[in-house]
């Protein structure tokens, strides 16, 4: 079954870390952008991170410029959140999503949700003392 699988989530203290990891199952991740999306209780689904595939640029919301990073594993299926200097205000579910198109270089575009072919399950994220 072709799927994209989130892990890594959990309860974090304010100020700490968080990896999340996305593995892709029956297509290679890498021909996909790949895009992280949370939302909060009662929020919309908010596009946070996008990586592109064919250069491998990455683009991030305001709200997580300089903490968060966005990356792609050596294997050709998974790619990766990095979350520094966590806030409470960060809590939430979250996913990853692949692009076909590949291209995250216009926000409108990358942070449109109807504009990718799967998604993951979703994987809470909580900080919290």
């Amino acid at each position: 079954q072709v799927q994209l699988v989130e892990s890594g989530g959990g309860l974090v203290q304010p100020g700490g870390s968080l990896g999340l990891s996305c593995a892709a199952s029956l297509f290679r991740l890498d021909y996909y952008a790949i895009a992280w999306f949370r939302q909060a209780p009662g929020k919309e689904r908010e596009g946070i991170s996008c990586i592109s595939s064919s250069t491998s640029n990455t683009y991030y919301a305001d709200s997580v410029k300089g903490r968060f990073t966005i990356s792609r594993g050596k294997a050709k299926n998974t790619g990766f959140l990095q979350m520094d200097s966590l806030k409470s205000e960060v809590t939430a579910v979250y996913y990853c999503a692949a692009d076909a198109g590949g291209d995250c270089e216009e926000p409108a575009l990358w942070r449109d949700t109807r504009r990718y072919d799967y998604w993951g399950q979703g994987t809470q994220v909580t900080v919290s003392s």
